[in-house]
């Protein structure tokens, strides 16, 4: 036992720092934080945000009112033109308004010839109060904006089937919910989500699956990365933190440190202890 364990660990690490790098739509990325734009307090403050973080790719809602401050000041001035932009159709609550959102995206995105202009991240929302999808709607502009072009990165709950479904359509990544958008409750339903796992990736290891909304805090994302999924996205609970750079840099610990040890492999749990020292030569034992 103790020779295998030792054979295995003198074995490389699989993805070191570095190097650990994974693909949506023949985009390469090294992070695996994708941060949102909206809810800081100034565009300064998201900017450092994003900076601190280290993200590679940022969410932009496309929604006119949404892309300038109270000053008229632009959004897009303060995101640094590296970073691969993706629209976001957040507010659109049917098929048709969300397609019609992400094609006002694509155009603003290609006049700054930015590499995410074929993006989309799709939400079409049910309500506002759970703010959680509609999946007859979602997979309906799935399956338009797939023949438009796009590249759809679908925001999902955490229903295997519908999550099956999307990629059946041809979505690039399903997105599935932690919890309920800002909620900050965290990863709620493991099993579920697990399941998404197992099947989207089932004979397709690469396929990219992220989640999407509800984490809190860096535990979260650390939890969210060590169950095997791809990234995490993230908008609120870095923009309403007290401190939002510091939960920035956070967030980008959580997310590397939740991935090794998905790559590492935790040990098995037991209901009993387990000795860390050999029990040879021990004083005395008691036994129950």
């Amino acid at each position: 036992m103790t020779d295998s364990i030792l054979e295995e660990s003198s074995q490389p690490l699989e993805g070191t720092p570095g190097v650990d790098e994974f693909c949506i739509a023949g985009h390469t990325f090294q992070s695996r934080l994708i941060l949102g734009s909206g809810k800081y307090d100034s565009f300064e403050v998201m900017r450092e945000s994003f900076e601190v973080a280290e993200t590679q790719c940022v969410t932009i809602a496309v929604r006119r009112e949404r892309l300038h401050d109270s000053s008229g000041r632009n959004i897009l001035d303060f995101v640094d033109p590296r970073l691969i932009l993706l629209p976001n159709t957040a507010g659109c609550y049917d098929a048709e308004t969300a397609v019609r959102c992400a094609k006002m995206g694509r155009e603003i995105l290609r006049g700054l010839e930015n590499p995410g202009a074929d993006w989309v991240k799709l939400e079409v929302l049910g309500d506002s109060r759970s703010l959680l999808p509609d999946p007859i709607e979602l997979l309906k502009a799935t399956e338009t904006l797939v023949k438009e072009g796009f590249q759809v990165l679908c925001y999902s709950s955490d229903d295997p089937i519908v999550a099956r479904r999307l990629k059946d359509a041809g979505a690039t990544s399903v997105m599935p919910a932690g919890s309920p958008i800002g909620s900050g409750l965290g990863v709620i339903n493991r099993n579920s989500l697990q399941i998404i796992l197992e099947d989207l990736k089932q004979g397709d290891p690469d396929y990219p699956v992220i989640i999407d909304a509800g984490v809190g805090t860096a535990s979260d994302v650390a939890v969210a990365m060590e169950l095997g999924f791809d990234a995490v996205l993230l908008n609120t609970a870095v923009a309403r933190a007290a401190a939002p750079i510091r939960m920035a840099e956070a967030m980008k610990y959580g997310v590397k440190a939740g991935r090794l040890a998905y790559q590492s492999g935790r040990i098995p749990m037991s209901r009993y202890a387990s000795a860390s020292s050999p029990e040879v030569g021990v004083i005395s034992k008691r036994q129950r």
